[in-house]
């Protein structure tokens, strides 16, 4: 996209305030530059004049399958830090990551409304990493971590649910910088499977702590 078409593209609330979170933080691990947030805003706004090609026209009062997406895109923020604010190297990777199928599990608006995925499935809203990840994520913790799956059984909330958050957010607030960039990378290099062992991973970790606050 011509850098004419793509300032016709307006950042929403959500995502005006998710650039200055990720500027905040670039700037916090040395990463980023005074004039970074320029170039996220050109690659949020250019990654959504791409993704908008290959979307679905869906009729639809849920907020989840609006023209744009909802959330915003800590995917490409993250890989806007990798690349130190590198506006070039971040849509160059990110063109040639979006041909991958591991790019469906990690960048999560590369599907939204997506002419890729069956027509039930998108008018549905339920993202493809919500009924594969998080379904695997679910029965791989029933066998390995029968305690943990206990508790969250008898607190009435799904592990489902806060692994679709640590994936939407990419790790974000939950773990260290140099730990979100090996989860990229090794989904990346490993497949999209390790994103499910990853978040198990996560809970072995908090096992403990887990029990202990059901007990409380």
């Amino acid at each position: 996209a011509m850098d004419a078409d793509v300032k016709k593209e307006n950042l929403s609330s959500v995502q005006q305030l998710g650039v200055e979170m990720t500027v905040r933080y670039g700037k916090y691990l040395n990463l980023l530059k005074e004039d970074a947030e320029n170039g996220l805003c050109f690659v949020l706004m250019n990654c959504e004049t791409f993704l908008k090609q290959q979307r679905r026209t869906v009729v639809s009062s849920l907020c989840c399958l609006q023209e744009h997406y909802a959330g915003y895109d800590w995917f490409a923020s993250s890989i806007f830090l990798i690349m130190a604010g590198d506006r070039e190297k971040t849509l160059t990777f990110l063109q040639g990551f979006s041909c991958l199928l591991v790019s469906a599990f990690l960048w999560l608006p590369r599907l939204h409304l997506s002419m890729h995925l069956p027509v039930t499935t998108v008018e549905y809203g339920i993202h493809p990493v919500y009924f594969c990840s998080a379904h695997h994520i679910e029965m791989l913790l029933k066998a390995e971590l029968p305690l943990v799956s206990s508790a969250f059984h008898m607190s009435g909330f799904t592990p489902s649910q806060i692994c679709l958050q640590w994936i939407t957010q990419c790790f974000w607030n939950y773990m260290n910088w140099i730990e979100i960039c090996h989860y990229i990378a090794i989904c990346i290099f490993l497949g999209p499977d390790y994103q499910i062992y990853m978040c198990i991973s996560v809970f072995r970790h908090l096992q403990q702590d887990i029990l202990k606050h059901t007990e409380a």
